[in-house]
């Protein structure tokens, strides 16, 4: 199945919020001739369950504590991959219950505008969670802006003191970076074994490439992660069971890096010129989706 999570972070406390976008995975089937075949997992139903869940849970946060919780989301600059993942985040926040706070910077913002607005929602008690849009522009420091964010309020995940427990064996993070999360819920929800099995993760940022071989290895997988500087990518990615592509490249991915019933998780949202299109450009992953989708698991 090829699957695609979008940025999930539209979280309660220890909450977690996948989003998918369109189509949702392909369950492949041998048919009776030697050609694969192609069942599409709903991800929207997969999406809607979870949202259901969720508002549940947050009425009973609403009905415990006489209040919703807040998410505060800060996003600096107009990229269109980070703005459809800001709009996502709020509409899932109004879905189930989250009061959504948002603060929007202009590209040429400073270092301190933006470590200004992280404080206020840090110290306003209204706000339970901060999410600061990545990426930020180049001349803002951005591991500055993660390490100022509360810990308690630090929803993404991106801590170091978050993520050094989900390295660790036997220690839990207080938050899990969300789309590596959604990804792992994804392949559990449909069926896809991980434990003992070959998984590739192509790209190694720290928003999805490396907590997403991090939470996969904590389900046992053996874990391959394929980068930039990887000789031979295609090569090792046609061993691996499972693959999450995150690796920012518009359709990278093709059938030649696919072996024949693979699982395939695509993260990537990349936005290309179309003119035809009502915004003037259209959405693709990592992963080139005609081309994997005859051989393979797909869900994007």
């Amino acid at each position: 199945m090829i699957a695609h999570p979008i940025g999930c972070n539209t979280t309660s406390p220890r909450i977690s919020l996948p989003k998918f976008r369109s189509k949702l995975g392909l369950q492949s089937s041998r048919r009776a001739t030697t050609t694969m075949s192609a069942q599409i997992i709903d991800g929207k139903a997969t999406a809607a369950t979870i949202r259901q869940e969720l508002k549940v849970e947050v009425d009973g946060l609403k009905a415990k504590y006489d209040r919703a919780p807040g998410l505060a989301v800060v996003l600096v600059g107009e990229r269109k991959d980070s703005q459809t993942y800001v709009r996502n985040k709020k509409k899932a926040c109004e879905e189930v219950g989250i009061v959504s706070y948002g603060t929007d910077l202009p590209e040429t913002a400073t270092q301190e505008e933006v470590l200004k607005v992280v404080a206020d929602y840090n110290a306003d008690p209204n706000v339970h969670g901060i999410l600061v849009q990545l990426p930020l522009p180049g001349h803002i420091d951005e591991q500055a802006i993660l390490d100022a964010i509360s810990i308690e309020k630090d929803v993404d995940g991106f801590h170091p003191l978050n993520i050094g427990c989900l390295a660790m064996r036997g220690r839990e993070p207080t938050f899990v970076p969300c789309t590596p999360k959604g990804c792992i819920e994804l392949l559990k929800r449909s069926g896809v074994q991980m434990s003992g099995k070959k998984a590739a993760v192509v790209g190694r940022s720290n928003i999805v490439g490396m907590p997403a071989a991090l939470l996969l290895q904590r389900e046992d997988a053996t874990v391959t992660i394929i980068h930039s500087r990887t000789p031979n990518g295609a090569e090792i990615c046609r061993e691996a069971d499972i693959v999450i592509a995150a690796c920012g490249r518009a359709e990278m991915v093709d059938g030649s890096w696919i072996k024949e019933g693979a699982a395939v998780i695509d993260v990537g949202i990349n936005a290309v010129d179309d003119p035809s299109a009502k915004r003037g450009y259209r959405l693709v992953g990592d992963v080139n989706f005609e081309q994997a989708s005859g051989k393979a698991q797909i869900g994007r």
